[in-house]
């Protein structure tokens, strides 16, 4: 169970600097990889844990290469984690085990529901009536697509996603709730990975949209007629509320909450534990959160918090006047 370093340099490119013959047994972090391991630096900061560090071979950059000489083989490539990346789905396809039944016996699929032939769907999953899965698509164990709920091609849903459970709807009637049956569905776009135990609830009317790319970590709730952009990542915990639109190659940070019907323009950036209250136009990194209080003090309170940075611009405008008039 070992590749050579010239099956790697086949596979991937890259420029090697050793020994083409090398037999690598595994793959391991920077610190702790032993003589026939193979491992990455991404980041010029790690350079003291590349000189120490016992790896049979190291990925670098260019700017990496003369202290990687140092120590060994290494291979200099543009995008060290990214070549990482590939490494890893390299390994696994060479050490991957035999092929199990596409559909796990245990696994319960309505007969008006369709499931590409070249899609696996795992223990106890449930696929209701009306739901479609792509081509290459994997459903771990445990994971459950709602009725009429769609799912793109080579997407990867980890253990006990749901998909399509109604969304949060109910209207007040004299001091109880009134359901509103949730009528739209979930599509999910090609190539997103959804992480254990996340919920995609289904749209009011119109349908809940994640877009193709996207990628979703575990134990996250996406609210109904939410819809996410191409190829934005959000971290665990973090949640958005209905009718929320978010644009493409957003990051939300961990445990960061966007609240309902906002929007979030391409490319923003929500730092986590984050509380987005407001509709963001302009790409950037956003941070922020206030605490909890009584609303018309909470408003006054964040209106001044607003102004402080130009109020210190007074101030200090203020001191320098003083200074150049006082004897």
């Amino acid at each position: 169970m070992a590749l050579r370093l010239a099956s790697v340099i086949e596979a991937l490119g890259g420029e090697l600097c050793g020994d083409p013959q090398r037999l690598i047994t595994g793959l391991a972090p920077l610190e702790s990889a032993a003589l026939s391991e193979l491992t990455f630096i991404s980041q010029a900061k790690y350079l003291p844990q590349l000189r120490a560090s016992k790896a049979g071979c190291v990925i670098v950059a260019a700017s990496q290469r003369e202290a990687a000489a140092q120590r060994g083989d290494h291979i200099v490539v543009e995008q060290p984690y990214l070549y990482y990346a590939r490494l890893t789905q390299l390994w696994k396809k060479q050490h991957s085990q035999p092929q199990e039944p596409r559909v796990h016996p245990s696994a319960v699929i309505d007969a008006q529901a369709f499931v590409h032939a070249s899609a696996c769907i795992g223990p106890l999953c449930v696929v209701e009536r009306g739901a479609r899965i792509g081509a290459e698509t994997v459903l771990k164990s445990r994971v459950t697509v709602g009725e009429n709920c769609v799912v793109g091609e080579r997407c990867i849903l980890h253990p006990g996603v749901v998909l399509g459970a109604d969304g949060f709807g109910f209207a007040p009637n004299a001091g109880a709730w009134e359901k509103i049956e949730q009528l739209g569905a979930v599509h999910i776009g090609n190539d997103v990975e959804i992480g254990a135990n996340t919920c995609v609830d289904r749209g009011a009317l119109s349908d809940t949209v994640i877009g193709d790319g996207v990628k979703l970590d575990n134990l996250i709730q996406i609210g109904h007629n939410v819809r996410i952009g191409a190829h934005t990542a959000m971290a665990g915990c973090s949640a958005v509320a209905g009718s929320a639109v978010i644009g493409a190659h957003c990051t939300i940070g961990g445990a960061a909450n966007v609240l309902g019907h906002l929007t979030l323009a391409d490319n923003v950036h929500i730092s986590a534990t984050s509380m987005v209250t407001r509709s963001i136009h302009k790409p950037g990194q956003y941070t922020g959160f206030f605490p909890i209080d009584d609303n018309a003090a909470w408003e006054k309170n964040a209106a001044t918090l607003k102004q402080l940075h130009s109020l210190r611009e007074r101030i200090k405008a203020l001191e320098k006047i003083i200074e150049r008039t006082t004897p």
